[in-house]
């Protein structure tokens, strides 16, 4: 009851306010239902004696930072993948395609939570701060679970003699 005063309350404020910002009304949308869910999912650590409309707008500005953030990264990768498809042959791409899906393959044997770790700093560009924060656990465990996903992926390419490639996949695409 409580929660849908507060949203009834604010929804429309949040999505004016993130509407200014993204300049889509889907993707405004989105971020309220996010934002909301968020809280939703918080509740039981919300402060009472904090300004609820500044925690609210201080989560919606910080998810607006985090979309940018991840449409920078995914257009500098589809930027990076037009020119590698300018320059390279048939041939290279077919070899590139075909070494991708191997490392895809990899990646999906890693445990679940190794690998949403490692997609999130390598395929989403999240940062480990930004990975720790999101994941509620340390910044500690994150380097750790990275280094072990490396390594894997090392030592799986090693056996294919794949490991000079790795690299090139993992930094420069």
């Amino acid at each position: 009851m409580a929660f849908n005063t507060l949203f009834h309350h604010y929804s429309n404020r949040l999505y004016q306010f993130s509407l200014k910002y993204l300049k889509s009304e889907a993707e405004a949308e989105e971020l309220v239902q996010e934002v909301f869910t968020k809280i939703w999912e918080n509740r039981s650590e919300l402060k009472t004696e904090l300004s609820f409309n500044a925690y609210l707008f201080t989560i919606a500005f910080n998810a607006i930072r985090k979309h940018f953030r991840k449409k920078l990264h995914a257009d500098k990768y589809l930027t990076n993948e037009a020119t590698t498809d300018f320059n390279i042959d048939t041939d290279q791409k077919i070899d590139y395609d075909s070494l991708r899906r191997f490392l895809d393959h990899i990646v999906a044997l890693l445990p679940a939570r190794r690998k949403e770790i490692f997609i999130k700093s390598r395929y989403e560009g999240l940062s480990v701060k930004e990975i720790a924060e999101e994941m509620k656990i340390s910044k500690k465990t994150v380097e750790n679970q990275l280094t072990e996903a490396l390594r894997y992926i090392r030592l799986q390419l090693s056996k294919e003699h794949l490991c000079g490639l790795l690299f090139f996949i993992l930094y420069i695409s």
